[in-house]
């Protein structure tokens, strides 16, 4: 049953506060109309206990002083809506139970004295009641006497909904005035991509709002900032450690009985490369200045394959896409070198596989290595993160590359993920969204 309730409750804010004001003013409402009602009663109660029983017992009082014989002929004289006379009959129901109509029965019973009050009966459910009653000389008397009731006017009701209603509009549009602004300062933190280039938001509104616009636009600002000098720092302390690298690796080369000289051309690359990819991986973070193109993805997965078929590396392709995807092609491309490299690397070959979902494209790419522990699949997308215990470790790596993907594919709109095989090494995949798509001809 919770369950349930959870699936009905609104998700949204908007929808959330205007359901409970909604629902608190038809609570009040629905306290108005029954505080009409009962006030209705009150005064028909009122009304009735100070007039109705003087007229039944004046009605009496006058038909006990007629000859017997010519009481029936006044009965359609004396008679109101209200109460009404009869000769014969009999009272055989219980008397009535309800407050309302045991209280309206006993003061019509007081007034009609000194005519004693032989039974008194509830009429069926309604709300009358009949009495019989010994008149001076002797004969039965039976008086019916109801309770007439004072509805409320249906306009009353109508109006009440009308007020409802346009309370229920009053409060959806405030809620919508209060919730824009947050729906926008969600809508910008969102567009906040991997490149961290600040969205700035509109800075106006209620000062509340306009505030917290102020801070959102000052804290992007601020982390853009940051990631810049960071960026900054970065390519310089590259570009310095470029020219002690080269003076290391001429020396190295000039002298040739050098011992280990082979083990230090090996360091210093593997330096180098180290840095080169640093600096490429902080411009990932940096933003991407490609512009959207539209390719045939198709054919841009032919084309890596023959690439590395060339050089005699064993990569394959299944599976086709049919479509022509919106996407920056060189960073695709990066994506899936990067990718393929690392299936190589790892696992001796890429097997890559394309399929299209319902709302996304899946590009994965598989090798036959080691694979990686279940509680590490995450933490190697991280930058730096090297996990050659359970790999090989004569391969090296500056633990960049799964990072640099995993930070172009958020960069592109897409979701790069890790699993391992049932049969044995790993699968990385690569999902695009199609909402930039058109199928090819």
């Amino acid at each position: 049953m919770r369950a349930f309730l959870r699936r009905l409750w609104p998700r949204t804010l908007l929808a959330r506060v205007t359901l409970l004001v909604v629902l608190g003013m038809a609570l009040a409402q629905l306290l108005t109309y029954a505080a009409i009602r009962h006030e209705r009663g009150q005064t028909l109660m009122n009304l009735m206990l100070s007039g109705v029983e003087r007229d039944i017992a004046s009605s009496v009082a006058i038909l006990d002083r007629l000859p017997a014989d010519e009481r029936a002929a006044w009965f359609p004289r004396l008679e109101r809506p209200n109460y009404s006379f009869a000769l014969e009959g009999a009272v055989d129901t219980p008397p009535p139970t309800a407050p309302a109509l045991a209280r309206f029965a006993e003061v019509v019973a007081q007034a009609l004295q000194p005519f004693p009050v032989l039974a008194i009966g509830q009429i069926g459910q309604s709300d009358a009641v009949r009495m019989q009653l010994r008149l001076s000389d002797g004969s039965a008397l039976y008086v019916l006497a109801r309770r007439v009731p004072m509805p409320v006017a249906d306009w009353v009701t109508w109006l009440l909904a009308a007020q409802l209603l346009v309370l229920a509009l009053c409060a959806w549009a405030g809620m919508r005035l209060v919730t824009r602004p947050l729906a926008r300062l969600a809508q910008a933190a969102d567009r906040l991509g991997p490149d961290l280039r600040p969205s700035p938001v509109a800075e106006d509104g209620p000062a509340e709002v306009a505030q917290a616009a102020r801070a959102f636009n000052a804290m992007q600002r601020r982390i853009a900032g940051t990631v810049q000098e960071r960026m900054q720092i970065l390519a310089a302390i590259s570009h310095d450690l470029q020219t002690p690298i080269t003076r290391m690796r001429l020396r190295v080369d000039l002298a040739d009985e050098l011992p280990d000289a082979d083990k230090f051309r090996a360091d210093l690359e593997a330096m180098r490369t180290l840095v080169q990819e640093g600096v490429g991986y902080a411009k990932t973070l940096q933003g991407i200045e490609e512009p959207l193109r539209r390719l045939d993805l198709d054919a841009l997965l032919r084309s890596l394959v023959h690439d590395y078929a060339d050089t005699g590396r064993p990569v394959t392709l299944t599976g086709e896409a049919g479509i022509a995807l919106a996407t920056r092609p060189q960073a695709l491309r990066r994506i899936l070198t990067n990718l393929v490299d690392n299936a190589l690397k790892y696992g001796e070959r890429a097997e890559l596989a394309v399929r299209l979902e319902h709302d996304a494209v899946r590009i994965e790419v598989c090798d036959a290595g080691p694979g990686i522990p279940e509680d590490q699949l995450a933490a190697v997308l991280q930058p730096f993160y090297r996990l050659e215990a359970s790999r090989n470790r004569e391969t090296g790596g500056s633990g960049l590359g799964l990072a640099i993907a995993h930070q172009l594919a958020l960069s592109l709109g897409g979701t790069l993920a890790l699993r391992n095989r049932p049969e044995g090494g790993l699968c990385a995949g690569l999902r695009l969204p199609t909402s930039m798509t058109e199928h090819t001809p």
